[in-house]
């Protein structure tokens, strides 16, 4: 049976902006009663009263395995390298039979020069490239026969090297996801291996993303 308590709960576990205002202390609970007792009555089918909201909002506390998490912090705090890169590329083709060749000329081309960044990710429907805008004339010869439906330019990677056993970690990309949202940083890409995960963004929202990213490890 649904009631005010997990009605805010809910509310509050999807907004990263609510959450976080919530644990810093800098959000107004009787302001925020009244804003949330419209869609928490239509929950309930049945008026609530802004006080009982309050109480609700004042008695939250967040889920222990995120931020509370103690391994969570340990993870964190053992994050001691960033990599920034810069001048790239995302090409983004639709999948065809031959796409595989023609990904295997460009690793030819590229495979002596280990400073070249590159990362491949293919879907149902079309696949993606992000490479150092160096190699642009490299792709379009290698993809000349495939057809390319996207191109963004100015983009730059950042890489951060996790802690082996970091997929055992509840929460430890999702609070990496809440601080960017939070400081309004827009992702264009995102590419993870198992201990590495590297975020995607224009140009002109690098440092700010590097900087959000230190401030939640510092």
């Amino acid at each position: 049976m649904k009631t005010i308590a997990s009605c805010v709960q809910d509310i509050i576990v999807a907004s990263p902006f609510l959450e976080e205002g919530l644990s810093r202390d800098i959000i107004n609970f009787s302001a925020l009663a009244k804003d949330l007792n419209a869609p928490i009555s239509k929950m309930l089918r049945k008026p609530v009263k802004d006080g009982a909201i309050m109480m609700a909002l004042r008695r939250y506390k967040q889920p222990m395995n995120l931020e509370n998490s103690n391994s969570l912090r340990k993870a964190f705090h053992q994050i001691d390298d960033i990599t920034v890169r810069s001048n790239l590329s995302d090409f983004t083709f639709q999948n065809s039979k031959t796409l595989i060749h023609s990904h295997s000329r460009i690793l030819e081309k590229i495979s002596e020069n280990h400073q070249i960044f590159y990362a491949f990710t293919r879907g149902m429907f079309e696949s993606n490239i992000i490479i150092s805008t160096s190699e642009k004339d490299n792709m379009l010869k290698a993809f000349k026969n495939e057809r390319q439906i996207g191109l963004q330019e100015e983009l730059s990677a950042i890489s951060i090297y996790l802690p082996k056993g970091n997929s055992k970690i509840v929460g430890l990309y999702y609070q990496i996801f809440k601080r960017l949202a939070w400081e309004n940083i827009t992702l264009y890409e995102v590419v993870s291996t198992t201990n590495e995960f590297t975020i995607v963004v224009e140009d002109y929202l690098v440092d700010k993303a590097f900087s959000a990213i230190k401030r939640l490890i510092d």
